[in-house]
């Protein structure tokens, strides 16, 4: 955003397809990720309202199959993702992904671990019985075919996801460490968050002497 204020970087030709959503929850409710990003975000630079896509928490029970197919064809005629910026949960959950989940997936209804409903009870004024039960949420394999994956996580309390996601063994049981198998996927972590990781030194050396053509 400072660039866009500065330096006139501009988002008139972006298309966004926000990654996950409370169900159900109405559009525009005060906690739901559509009005989060909007407010913002995308309200805050020129970002052009028809091409926000945002997952339906307020799609009928009869619907919601169908919401989730036309999301993805959506991104499938967008040309598909060009980058995908994601979280990081407590128990290795990714977009709203939880352990368990299909590593074949793609954007569906999901039933939240009462962990994650946990975390999220901060936007619900700490009454972690107020959050939904069910989200809305691209899959891991609508994730994984995005062209480059930014993950961030910060905290100690991500440090044991962390620790899974980069040198564990890939596991539905984890569910980020789907990203193990991408080819071009970032995970940018604070000390806390990175502190369990065995070859952490190894890591920043790599990144350091890392050939300046290959980016990010």
């Amino acid at each position: 955003m400072r660039r866009h204020r500065e330096e006139g970087l501009s988002f008139r030709h972006l298309t966004s397809f926000g990654v996950d959503e409370f169900w159900p929850l109405p559009r525009g409710h005060g906690h739901s990720f559509w009005r989060f990003l909007d407010e913002h975000l995308l309200g805050r630079v020129d970002s052009d309202p028809e091409r926000r896509f945002h997952l339906d928490g307020g799609a009928p029970e009869a619907r919601v199959d169908e919401a989730c197919a036309l999301y993805e064809t959506a991104i499938t005629a967008a040309g598909g993702l060009d980058l995908a910026l994601l979280g990081l949960g407590t128990n290795g959950h990714i977009a709203f992904n939880e352990p368990g989940s299909s590593l074949a997936s793609r954007t569906r209804i999901k039933t939240l671990t009462r962990q994650t409903r946990i975390d999220n009870a901060r936007f619900f004024g700490d009454d972690v019985d107020s959050v939904p039960t069910h989200c809305l949420t691209q899959g891991l394999a609508t994730i994984m075919a995005a062209r480059h994956v930014i993950l961030v996580a910060t905290g100690s309390r991500k440090a044991e996801a962390v620790h899974h996601l980069v040198e564990g063994p890939v596991s539905a049981m984890w569910p980020a460490t789907i990203l193990q198998h991408h080819p071009h996927a970032t995970a940018l972590l604070d000390d806390a968050a990175a502190h369990r990781l065995q070859l952490a030194g190894y890591y920043r050396e790599t990144y350091r002497s890392k050939p300046h053509w290959q980016g990010i």
